[in-house]
């Protein structure tokens, strides 16, 4: 942090382990949201706040900390994270409220979950992971392989699957729904032939991917 700050254009948010001082800063709006969790009925309800924090020893001057309260079902849930980004914006901002309490936290610093649910489909849904063999050369193949499905899959659902249910999809649940399918395939000398079921679940969806890829493909540029 102390070198972010030495540099001209270097900013951070990072997460900050709670502490007893920390959480007292945040009593008022523990105290907020408990009150909005009984009187709304909501699933879980937050409360932002933000104040300037100093560790004893370890931090060389106070920094600017956002605080969130939230309460669900499950109890409190208190969170912390320190930035040197500006509350009100810089200078040349067209939209100065961009670094408030709220949307720091939940469209700036929640947003890099996004990346790792992206590492996840690698991982879970096209085993980026999986090490075949006892050489470096060929398991870094795999993972260059896994990289291009991922790829390969992001366009499907992009492009193919947009409007649909499966615009949101995991690479996972598109890899299922749409190309792991039975089919009857006929080879003759001019074609090849594939033949899906008529009681096919997904036989639409798959439809109308097929014919946007193809207008997509067709495009000029």
């Amino acid at each position: 942090m102390v070198w972010c700050e030495r540099q001209r254009e270097v900013y951070y948010c990072v997460g900050l382990a709670k502490n007893s001082v920390l959480l007292e800063n945040l009593q008022s709006a523990l105290a907020d949201a408990r009150a909005r969790y009984c009187l709304c009925g909501a699933p879980s309800t937050r409360v932002f706040t933000e104040f300037d924090y100093q560790t004893g020893k370890s931090w060389s001057r106070a920094r600017r900390v956002i605080g969130k309260a939230e309460v669900s079902a499950a109890g409190d849930n208190p969170r912390f994270v320190v930035t040197n980004l500006p509350a009100k914006g810089f200078p040349d901002d067209e939209d100065a409220t961009r670094f408030e309490p709220a949307r720091l936290y939940e469209g700036f610093y929640c947003a890099r979950g996004e990346m790792e649910n992206v590492l996840k489909q690698q991982v879970l849904d096209l085993e980026a992971d999986r090490l075949s063999t006892h050489y470096l050369a060929s398991n870094q193949l795999r993972l260059w392989l896994a990289t291009c499905a991922y790829l390969l899959l992001e366009r499907v659902r992009a492009i193919g699957c947009a409007g649909g249910e499966l615009a949101r999809a995991t690479v996972g649940s598109v890899r299922l729904k749409l190309l792991k399918v039975a089919a009857q395939v006929t080879v003759s000398v001019r074609r090849v032939r594939m033949q899906l079921s008529r009681a096919w679940a997904g036989r639409w969806d798959f439809v109308r991917c097929a014919q946007a890829l193809v207008l997509w493909c067709a495009a000029p540029g």
